[in-house]
């Protein structure tokens, strides 16, 4: 059953993702839709920081992906300039990493019959955001 919370600001946001993390993994996959400027790389930056990243966390929307030495490591994609997931490489990633992906509906089938993986969609609401997590 899907879970729904409304955020009117972003350290409620932020407080959600680092305690979104705590139940998270090696293995485990988040994959972030909603439209641009909703939110998904603030999710994200807090998700990563509360595994204990100290430096900037910056959304790969141009380098596609970024991997952090946490505890488990991260990785953190931004799919929204490509058309397909295939051939980025990110399968190396899956058994190793905590995976956070943007603009999953690029992956065409990557993670098809994966198990651990979370799907979160973020919407405007009014001055706030909408999070469902299923």
């Amino acid at each position: 059953m899907p879970e729904q919370h409304t955020f009117t600001t972003e350290a409620e946001m932020t407080a959600f993702g680092a305690n979104l993390v705590r139940s998270l993994g090696i293995g485990d996959v988040v994959l972030l839709s909603g439209p641009l400027g909703a939110g998904k790389t603030t999710l994200t930056r807090a998700m990563i920081r509360a595994l204990g990243w100290q430096g900037q966390v910056r959304s790969p929307t141009y380098n596609l992906i970024h991997t952090y030495a946490t505890a488990p490591p991260a990785m953190h994609a931004d799919l929204y300039r490509v058309e397909s997931a295939v051939g980025l490489g990110m399968e190396e990633y899956l058994d190793s990493h905590l995976c956070l992906i943007e603009w999953p509906d690029r992956l065409n089938g990557l993670l098809d019959g994966r198990e651990g993986v979370t799907q979160i969609e973020i919407e405007f609401d009014g001055e706030g955001r909408t999070v469902i997590v299923s």
